[in-house]
């Protein structure tokens, strides 16, 4: 890394299951990615966020850790991932590990003695209520469907999951429970990891428990203490060393995140949200099939750009997780190779130019697309299939339930990582754990090598400019024709410098509107402007 700023970084997110296979048993593994730092140094990024990667039972996807200490064996043993973080750190790539402490595993030991008696000294690591009259504590639901609270018969309590009913939220007004988590994140910052992404880390803090009119999550989200925690947490471990953390912010608000990332208060470094990942859903509803909504996306972009970068806080920008489909496919379009690689690109390009810490999620940087599964076989997400079945007893056709879930599932970001047109997309040599997309013989990592003209060398040069011109990273965002229906326009300043950014959303030619000037050393270009006309999905970034 030639800057000594982690701002100036780009993170790459791997999702290890679909990364790379070395074993032929179908699923991704650490000598997997091991094997293909080469090509990470090549692309130029700076981080490596690994998914969880602990013992699990794997319910989601390794979000329900069983034991933070141990390399989950389906990934490979803690000597390759050392021999990972040391490979890594030899090609200037840092390593960040996601761990999750709003919940563990049920099969977790704390929570195996916790349920083992209602005397245990674990009892008090999670949330066991007493039933009133029968009922659960409370009316909240479960962000994957159903109440909140699990009975146990043999206590006749409830324990609190926000999540799946095998991942129990630990209490974290339990000092024993922080404590705890303090010294596994210390073991691992001494273990030579570089960063940390904490997963849902606003919700560690419950307020009340009482009745909700919606789902409860006014009771937990950025809950009463959260702030206190989070500080604790920074003073305790990582905050006085070089470390970079990004905290999963779940309905979160712009004020709150100033606090979590502003540096005088000594949280986290930066934060991600979603709400601009929310602009097709239909009244707030995910399993809906919409349009996206173009201006409501640029204004939630916006008003985050600059409520962030106003409060001194920071932000982490990005089109794609493992949680959310692919953005090319969801804002752009891949009905044809060539509106495929323009709409890719232009949306690296608004979104690079952006203030904040861009993530690039694994297959993103040559245009991987959504599957479009056709069978509810196909589907592996335990999201995806409570979904599948709860619009089954409501009624949906099968057909529209497919299509909704090829527009929404989590499984869209899911296939694995298209590396050569080989067979299996070169990823494995067995059979992999979730069909691959039919495209891949186009859209792999080899051919867009070869290409100079692929979606990939954009990402490159996106990624090089970042790192040499402090206007990206530190410079002021101003909004431009926020109420134009195609165009994405806004201006970057810094020490006197300006670039203008200007995108198409739209695959048809657009006029560009006449009072803009255009003058300039054209940065990076993606399609062209010809009489004041810039091409479908078009995208310019002009030094003025």
């Amino acid at each position: 890394m030639a800057h000594n700023d982690w701002r100036k970084s780009v993170v790459y997110q791997i999702y290890p299951k679909s990364f790379n296979d070395t074993t032929g048993n179908g699923e991704g593994d650490i000598n997997g990615i091991i094997e293909k730092l080469d090509y990470l140094q090549y692309l130029g990024v700076d981080y490596l966020w690994l998914t969880p990667i602990y013992e699990s039972p794997m319910n989601d996807n390794g979000y329900d850790i069983s034991d933070y200490y141990k390399i989950n064996e389906r990934f490979g043993t803690i000597e390759e991932f050392e021999t990972l973080i040391s490979e890594a750190h030899k090609r200037d790539l840092k390593v960040m590990l996601d761990i999750v402490i709003n919940h563990t595993s049920t099969q977790h030991e704390w929570f195996k003695q916790a349920y083992s008696a209602k005397d245990s000294q674990y009892r008090d690591y999670y949330f066991f209520r007493k039933s009133s009259d029968g009922q659960p504590p409370t009316n909240w639901e479960s962000k994957f469907g159903g109440n909140a609270w699990q009975y146990d018969a043999d206590t006749d309590e409830y324990y609190l999951h926000l999540f799946d009913v095998t991942q129990a939220d630990l209490n974290w007004d339990n000092k024993a429970v922080r404590d705890a988590l303090y010294d596994m994140i210390n073991h691992w910052i001494d273990f030579g990891v570089d960063g940390f992404r904490f997963d849902v880390i606003n919700l560690i803090s419950k307020g009340e428990f009482k009745d909700s009119d919606k789902i409860g999550k006014e009771f937990y989200t950025d809950g009463p203490r959260v702030h206190e925690y989070l500080h604790e947490m920074n003073r305790r471990t990582f905050g006085d060393k070089p470390m970079m953390t990004v905290g999963e912010m779940s309905s979160t608000t712009i004020d709150n995140c100033v606090k979590y990332t502003n540096p005088e208060r000594q949280e986290l470094s930066s934060v991600f949200n979603f709400h601009h990942l929310k602009v097709d859903y239909v009244d707030g509803e995910k399993w809906s099939n919409a349009k996206l909504d173009f201006i409501k996306l640029k204004e939630i972009l916006m008003e985050w750009q600059l409520g962030i970068y106003e409060g001194g806080g920071w932000n982490a920008i990005f089109w794609c997780n493992h949680d959310q489909p692919r953005v090319v496919s969801r804002f752009g379009d891949d009905s044809t190779p060539e509106l495929h690689q323009s709409s890719a690109k232009m949306l690296a390009i608004v979104l690079h130019m952006l203030q904040g810490t861009p993530y690039i999620y694994q297959g993103e940087e040559i245009g991987m697309t959504d599957p479009y599964f056709s069978d509810i076989s196909q589907y592996r997400d335990v999201e995806s299939l409570n979904a599948y079945r709860k619009m089954k007893q409501d009624g949906y056709a099968e057909d529209e339930i497919i299509e909704i879930l090829g527009q929404k599932s989590r499984d869209n970001a899911r296939t694995p990582v298209q590396w050569t047109n080989e067979a299996n997309a070169g990823f494995t040599s067995g059979t992999p754990w979730i069909d691959i997309p039919n495209n891949y013989d186009v859209i792999n990592v080899e051919a867009a090598i070869n290409d100079p003209n692929s979606v990939l060398h954009t990402y490159k040069k996106l990624i090089d400019l970042r790192h040499n011109n402090d206007i990206i990273t530190y410079g002021s965002i101003e909004p431009l024709y926020m109420d134009h229906n195609e165009l994405f326009v806004y201006k970057r300043h810094y020490q006197g410098a300006t670039w203008l950014v200007i995108a198409n959303f739209s695959k048809e030619s657009v006029a560009l509107p006449d009072d803009l000037n255009i003058d300039g050393e054209y940065i990076v270009q993606n399609g062209e402007i010809q009489h004041n006309i810039l091409s479908g999905f078009g995208a310019v970034v002009i030094a003025q």
